[in-house]
């Protein structure tokens, strides 16, 4: 059927899921509040069985997963990219060579494409679920059982309460203890005890007594469930009467390659094995009876927070860093005016870039959230309060961001006063250097802790120089200041960049 939506159009979100086992793109239209489909893409990469022993991905997972991202990247030609999000997932979380195929799938794509924690992805595929679930005060456990991972969810209406990402899936353990593609009573019954004991983790926490109705999600569950309905069980239920006859259906066909079963895709054959003795790991061990299938998933969570980080208030990182900044006693009115200066500055150096659509804000937006949590470790040690607040942006895990965007806010933080060819970054990476510089920049203007008087300050790049010219007036009316630019300069030449300071 012809497709007679134009790319451009502002009411399209796209959301990418980077499985271990498949790649997703899901396309939606605004409309009432509500996100109706335009258009769903799924093709198997199955990047998930080609880790190697030293925990990095193949050259033929990357060009698999290249090719198909080409293939995203031409459908989304002209969307802005504040309307897309494309997310990876446990597989990219173990790869070594990770930033390899993130760096070329960037340019493949035409977007970013940002590695999430366990943690953010249960918290998406909860917000995916419960978009599709009828608003009610029951108390919900979603599992997701993913390639690489298995995700548990406990929450009411739209509110996570507890999350848990474990490594277990359906790619990794058909690899495990399904590899030859053997189907035996012995393999199983170690699959399920492998998994079993994964789940110990999860102590208590998600005992039947702390939810009302179980829902799964995606992947696995969902490829068991199109075959017991084929079969006569019930739609949208997988029961655990329905998982041993599954089975026993394996263990008759003995090998994948004789497997014949209706609802079953081809694709999935290869790690139907591993997938279905996780469930009844999960079944056995959660004492479960019944399992509702779930329509939606963390595609879909993805697009619902998009619609969020449109409007300040509803975003939810912003929320996070709140909490974040409260709890290790941030000064929140010195914090935003440092935040503030740093923007107009950013604004300054910035505006001779040709920015694509909405690309100026989310850069902004990082430099903001940095500024506003620059001193988060000064209620461990004052001296050494950057090296705190990297610490504890690399070591926590606030909803809502990307493991990426955690890692630029945490290299800010660091590099926000004291040696810059100390930090570990990619000074190459122009707009990160801008934010660096201006971000220390704002420190020192504020050094008094009053909001400073920026009228006729200027700031501009030119190569690896930037210029920052002030007033005539400046050095007899803020000498402090003015010699802390002086020692800012020194700094600079010693990261092969240059700051000129310039007196009009």
């Amino acid at each position: 059927m012809e497709n007679t939506t134009t790319p451009a159009d502002k009411s399209l979100l796209a959301a990418i899921d980077l499985g271990s086992n498949s790649f997703r793109l899901e396309i939606g239209r605004l409309d009432g509040g509500q996100i109706q489909r335009v258009e769903y893409i799924k093709e198997p990469v199955r990047q998930g069985g080609d880790l190697d022993e030293d925990r990095n991905l193949s050259l033929e997972a990357i060009e698999r997963g290249l090719r198909c991202l080409a293939r995203f990247g031409e459908r989304l030609q002209g969307f802005d990219a504040s309307h897309v999000r494309a997310v990876a997932t446990q597989t990219l979380r173990e790869a070594n060579n990770r930033e390899v195929f993130l760096k070329l799938a960037k340019k493949t794509l035409g977007f970013d494409v940002e590695v999430i924690s366990g943690v953010e992805e249960a918290r998406l595929i909860y917000q995916g679920v419960n978009r599709f679930l009828p608003q009610s005060d029951e108390k919900r456990l979603v599992i997701d059982i993913g390639g690489r991972s298995t995700e548990f969810i406990l929450g009411q209406g739209f509110e996570s309460h507890h999350t848990a990402s474990l490594h277990v899936g359906s790619v990794a353990w058909s690899l495990k203890h399904f590899a030859s593609g053997e189907f035996t009573e012995k393999s199983f019954s170690r699959a399920e005890i492998a998994a079993e004991s994964v789940f110990e983790t999860l102590g208590a926490n998600y005992n039947h007594k702390h939810w009302d109705v179980a829902y799964g999600a995606s992947g696995t569950i969902g490829a068991v469930a199109d075959v017991l309905v084929q079969y006569g069980r019930p739609l949208d239920i997988v029961t655990k009467e329905g998982l041993y006859w599954l089975r026993d259906e394996l263990l008759r066909a003995r090998n994948v390659s004789k497997l014949r079963l209706n609802g079953l895709r081809e694709d999935r054959k290869p790690v139907i094995a591993g997938g279905l003795s996780v469930l009844i790991a999960v079944f056995e061990f959660l004492h479960i009876d019944t399992l509702n299938v779930a329509k939606g998933a963390l595609r879909h969570g993805l697009l619902y927070d998009m619609l969020t980080r449109e409007d300040d208030m509803l975003d939810l990182r912003n929320a996070s860093l709140r909490r974040l900044a409260k709890k290790f006693d941030v000064d929140q009115n010195h914090a935003n005016t440092v935040a503030d200066v740093a923007i107009k500055l950013f604004e300054k150096i910035t505006a001779d870039i040709n920015f694509a659509p909405g690309e100026q804000q989310i850069h902004a937006r990082k430099l903001r959230w940095a500024a506003q949590l620059h001193e988060i470790g000064s209620l461990i040690s004052p001296i050494d309060a950057h090296i705190h607040g990297a610490y504890i942006l690399e070591h926590t895990e606030p909803q809502g961001f990307a493991q990426s965007e955690l890692h630029c806010l945490s290299l800010l933080i660091l590099g926000h006063r004291g040696k810059i060819k100390r930090l570990e970054a990619d000074l190459s990476n122009r707009l990160f250097v801008m934010q660096l510089l201006c971000l220390r920049l704002a420190v020192i203007l504020c050094h008094t802790r009053k909001k400073p008087n920026l009228r006729g300050i200027q700031l501009q790049t030119n190569a690896n120089t930037a210029t920052l010219t002030l007033p005539g007036y400046w050095p007899e009316k803020y000498p402090q200041s003015c010699y802390l630019l002086d020692e800012e300069t020194l700094v600079w030449q010693k990261a092969n960049w240059q700051l000129t300071l310039l007196i009009n």
